[in-house]
């Protein structure tokens, strides 16, 4: 199961084990249990602080726990944990052999405080790139706190269970049987939902914050890159922010980074925040900013106020609040959403095997949708509204050679339809023949780009219409004096990481200078 290369970095993982762990497993005869025994063999193998049992009695089969010997954390997997899920595997298996967590001591304190027992269930696919990080949070929650267990099932493994519960996108995280969240989430956003106290607590600390020479609202590539060049001028730095990483946790492949060959969102978010996490920067996460109000109608500091209530100051603000993936705005999008309606063809894609889908967008993230679905669905639909489709060539190339693809050019998507809570269908409007048409299919996967995240400044500061982009010049001023934006949310063209990044070290170089002519002048 594992190759070479997987295999050394096990090994030179293995090192850090300290104590014993033990992996207990509960197999069958399938294929899968037949792959899972051989992985689980070659781990024990590497090391001989991990010891292997075949005499699990877990409901699942197969599955795995990982342990300590005479004990039973119930952290369990349900599935091979390879691709994307490899390093959860890793983490479990040196977490429970002894090695701490990097997670701050805060964190890990209130965590071991939470009372009542928790059993989560998360389903996830090997090729999800957002599943990891909550995988691999109830997992450290599970070895913190013993009324926590959890169990990380392979949809595409167990595809009954998936369609009993009907489950159309993943992360799936269920509590006690019930629905608890879904898509991509952080540490602090789980243990948040769970002790309600830590919302208003959190809000009022905030509050109580002295002012910041400059607030960057956003904490994506250009957010970043803003809050280093302001840092490295020694001036008071803060970042306020839904999600550290934005957008870029969303994305797969990025091979167009200069000077990075390759990597994914995730690890590049990671990489931002270590580098922020340099300097003096306070970073909030996990705060939705709410309103923006300007010294002009203050009187005296720009105000952010967030939904949780926090009251946060500064001289100067840095909006970087990237974008959004665009809605189709059409009844039943919203209602079917996660039930058939989904936006991650790489996370999602495998939960709709043998099944007949719709890709709506001709664009290069539509095709490359179409292109990598068609390797795991039944058929693939293709809608596109305009008369021919805006990928590049050699996508274009690839799509057509698919057998099991077909594309439909003058298609304005009217309505998602469905029954029994879930999508059965799409109808479209034949732009040629302006008749009505519709689809029986069982997913609906939208690439139609990007709207910027700019609801909270209407009205506040100049946007461009009908897009609603941040109006900015060249030095990435707004409308609005000691106010500057970057990035996705503004109409700088072409939306690309680099440019973000480089926009954000413009704003706050921008910022800086005019918190300079600013105190001269007073």
């Amino acid at each position: 199961m594992l190759d070479e290369t997987l295999i050394n970095q096990l090994t030179n993982y293995m090192d850090y084990v300290v104590k014993p762990v033990e992996i207990i497993a509960t197999l069958d005869e399938s294929d899968a249990a037949r792959d899972m025994l051989v992985l689980l063999q070659q781990i024990t193998s590497i090391s001989a602080k991990v010891s292997l049992r075949t005499d699990g009695q877990h409901l699942r089969k197969p599955s795995f726990e990982i342990t300590s010997p005479g004990l039973h954390t119930g952290l369990i997997f349900a599935g091979i944990p390879l691709g994307h899920e490899f390093s959860s595997l890793v983490l479990a298996l040196l977490q429970v052999g002894g090695h701490p967590s990097k997670e701050n001591q805060q964190m890990q304190e209130q965590i071991k405080k939470l009372q009542g027992s928790m059993h989560f269930e998360t389903f996830y696919s090997i090729t999800c790139h957002n599943c990891p990080e909550v995988i691999q949070s109830l997992n450290l929650m599970t070895i913190l706190n013993p009324n926590i267990t959890h169990t990380a099932i392979d949809g595409a493994l167990f595809q009954q269970e998936v369609e009993e519960r009907q489950i159309m996108g993943v992360p799936a995280v269920f509590l006690n049987g019930q629905p608890f969240g879904q898509g991509r989430m952080q540490l602090e956003e789980i243990v948040a939902k769970l002790d309600s106290n830590t919302v208003a607590e959190t809000a009022n600390n905030l509050s109580k914050k002295e002012p910041f020479d400059v607030l960057i609202v956003g904490g994506g590539p250009a957010g970043a890159a803003a809050a280093i060049y302001a840092a490295r001028k020694g001036i008071r730095t803060g970042i306020v922010a839904e999600r550290f990483g934005g957008q870029v946790l969303d994305t797969v492949d990025i091979e167009n980074y200069i000077s990075v060959l390759n990597t994914n969102g995730p690890n590049l978010a990671q990489d931002l925040e270590k580098h922020v996490r340099l300097y003096n920067v306070d970073i909030m996460n996990l705060q939705t900013v709410q309103k923006l109000i300007p010294a002009t109608t203050t009187g005296g500091l720009i105000e952010i106020h967030t939904e949780s209530g926090a009251v946060l100051k500064s001289r100067t603000v840095i909006l970087s609040t990237g974008a959004r993936w665009r809605s189709m705005n059409v009844p039943g999008e919203q209602e079917y959403r996660t039930k058939g309606v989904t936006y991650c063809p790489h996370c999602d894609g495998p939960l709709f095997k043998g099944k007949n889908v719709a890709v709506i967008g001709g664009g290069n993230s539509g095709v490359e949708a179409a292109i990598d679905l068609a390797g795991v669905v039944k058929h693939v639909t293709l809608l596109e509204f305009a008369d021919k489709m805006r990928a590049d060539e050699v996508l274009q190339h690839k799509l057509h050679s698919l057998t099991n693809v077909d594309v439909i050019l003058n298609a304005q998507t009217t309505e998602v339809v469905g029954s029994e809570g879930k999508v059965n269908g799409l109808k479209y409007l034949d732009r040629l023949t302006n008749s009505m048409q519709q689809l029986s299919l069982e997913g609906i996967f939208v690439q139609i780009g990007l709207l910027p995240n700019t609801g909270f400044v209407q009205g506040t500061v100049d946007l461009t219409e009908p897009m609603r982009e941040i109006k900015i010049d060249a030095y990435g001023k707004t409308s609005i004096p000691g106010i500057f934006a970057a990035g996705d949310c503004t109409n700088v063209p072409y939306k690309q990481i680099i440019i973000a990044a480089g926009e954000g070290a413009k704003a706050a170089l921008s910022a800086f200078d005019y918190l300079i002519r600013t105190d001269s002048a007073a």
